[in-house]
């Protein structure tokens, strides 16, 4: 019985490990960007999140931060904030797509409608 629990526990710390990020090239710090695009709550139950959707690209908003765009979904801004890039990997090692966080949102334009 004991060494099935210690095999699930180094399997369970494995796993963890294996989840991790492998490298550190992501862009941790940010780079300070102007953003235009609809603000739009995606998600559903518990965990919705905004984003702003630009033309090509959708930029999601950092919990800690949308509560200065939550009355402004489905209208056009325009922000500068601190842009996070993280690229994101399938378990198979195949790319994912980027994944673009903002936070330190400063509200540049909301047009008037």
């Amino acid at each position: 019985m004991k060494n099935k629990r210690c095999f699930f526990l180094g399997l369970v710390l494995l796993l963890t490990a294996a989840l991790l990020p492998a490298d550190d090239n992501d862009n941790e710090e940010g780079e300070i960007v102007r953003v235009t695009g609809i603000v739009r709550l995606v998600g559903s139950g518990t965990l919705p999140q905004l984003v702003i959707t630009g033309t090509r690209v959708q930029w999601y908003i950092t919990r800690d931060e949308m509560y200065k765009l939550f009355d402004m979904q489905q209208q056009a801004v325009t922000v500068e904030a601190r842009e996070t890039v993280r690229e994101m990997i399938f378990a198979n090692g195949r790319p994912a797509g980027t994944w673009r966080e903002l936070s330190d949102i400063r509200i540049i334009e909301v047009p008037a409608e």
